[in-house]
């Protein structure tokens, strides 16, 4: 019986470690991307590289490190953005967006946040594709986005 139950508690704990390299839940804090996410909200987002990202998808990420007027970093020490992936590495740069650039460069991407008042690419240009952490699923309660 003891083995049973330390091969169920393993497993557990595994599936637990699992889940956590691939999944994360963040806090939506802001209004960028009204009315498709409010502040406060959850969101269950997945671990993703760029080569794994599509135009459309919500994506969490850091900004660029020159942003100015970021707010106080999250518990792990960093800063994060919630946007929309508009462009991707090779795609043609959105209007008013890059100084001339064409396309978006590799290991690079576009993002856009859902309210026009969101402080995005048209300010801070191309997001490294590196400073992604993933996409986001759904809104914990809600429906997928």
């Amino acid at each position: 019986m003891k083995m049973i139950i330390g091969g169920f508690v393993l497993a557990a704990v595994a599936g637990a470690l699992w889940a956590r390299r691939r999944y994360v839940v963040v806090t939506v804090e802001g209004t960028s991307m009204a009315p498709t996410l409010s502040d406060g909200d959850l969101v269950l987002v997945r671990r993703r590289r760029i080569d794994q990202v599509t135009t459309g998808d919500v994506v969490v990420l850091e900004p660029p490190l020159t942003a100015a007027g970021l707010g106080p970093p999250g518990r792990d020490g960093r800063h994060w953005n919630i946007k929309r992936a508009v462009a991707l590495p090779g795609d043609p740069v959105p209007p008013g967006i890059g100084d001339g650039v064409a396309r978006v460069p590799a290991g690079a991407l576009v993002v856009l946040g859902d309210n026009i008042d969101s402080v995005d690419s048209r300010q801070r240009g191309f997001f490294d594709a590196g400073r992604l952490l993933g996409v986001a699923l759904r809104r914990l309660g809600g429906p997928p986005l």
